[in-house]
């Protein structure tokens, strides 16, 4: 099947970032006198701020700060840790060679507007895509469909001709629920089972560039 419109999910997907979040969860978390365990019930994709009722409810937090404050402290601590994010091996390559198929590119996040600003202005992610979508721009998140549905009415393609490639099983599920195929970018066998329900699951965007993806690339 032939695409007009590869939507891409930025952290974890085209930024090499999630060590970063979890980090940022963490130390807020031991700020607000939490240990947190290891496998910490962070849910990636649906936003820092709605891991927050999800933190304070499992630790059983109780603090006079609101989710909005505590997860602009995580937005802090992340980029504290910014110096160290870098794009996804093979995203630049794979990007230009989708657009040079004359195929529209678009980026669908559930960061702020703010943050893809910061994130702008050290990777010019906007020299890639046709269409830009943040939080700020729908109602539901991830897993809900939305955010995908509106990317794909800004690229002014129906969500059948879109394909998506996330890393997180809320934008399997959101991309699924839009009408979309997807592609999950895995960063081992541990993590593609959290994504079993893409419709094909990679370890690196150069996987993609070696061969072919649902006939396009």
């Amino acid at each position: 099947m032939l695409f007009s419109g590869v939507i891409f999910d930025l952290d974890g997907t085209v930024l090499d970032d999630e060590g970063q979040y979890e980090m940022a969860f963490k130390k807020v978390l031991k700020s607000l006198g939490v240990k947190p365990e290891p496998n910490f019930p962070h849910v990636p994709g649906i936003g820092v701020r709605e891991n927050w009722p999800r933190f304070l409810s499992h630790y059983k937090i109780r603090t006079k700060k609101s989710v909005d404050e505590l997860a602009g402290e995580t937005q802090i601590a992340y980029f504290q840790e910014f110096s160290e994010v870098e794009l996804n091996p093979g995203f630049l390559e794979l990007v230009q060679k989708v657009r040079n198929h004359g195929i529209k590119t678009a980026l669908a996040t559930s960061n702020s507007s703010m943050m893809l600003e910061r994130i702008n202005f050290k990777f010019h992610l906007e020299r890639y895509f046709d269409a830009m979508v943040t939080r700020e721009e729908v109602y539901q998140s991830k897993p809900f469909p939305e955010i995908f549905i509106k990317t794909s009415t800004k690229l002014n393609l129906p969500p059948s001709e879109c394909l998506v490639i996330e890393d997180a099983k809320a934008g399997v599920d959101a991309a699924h629920a839009a009408g979309m195929k997807v592609i999950g970018l895995a960063r081992d066998k541990t993590h593609a089972k959290t994504l079993k329900g893409a419709d094909k699951i990679i370890f690196s965007f150069i996987d993609l560039l070696k061969g072919s993806a649902f006939g396009v690339l």
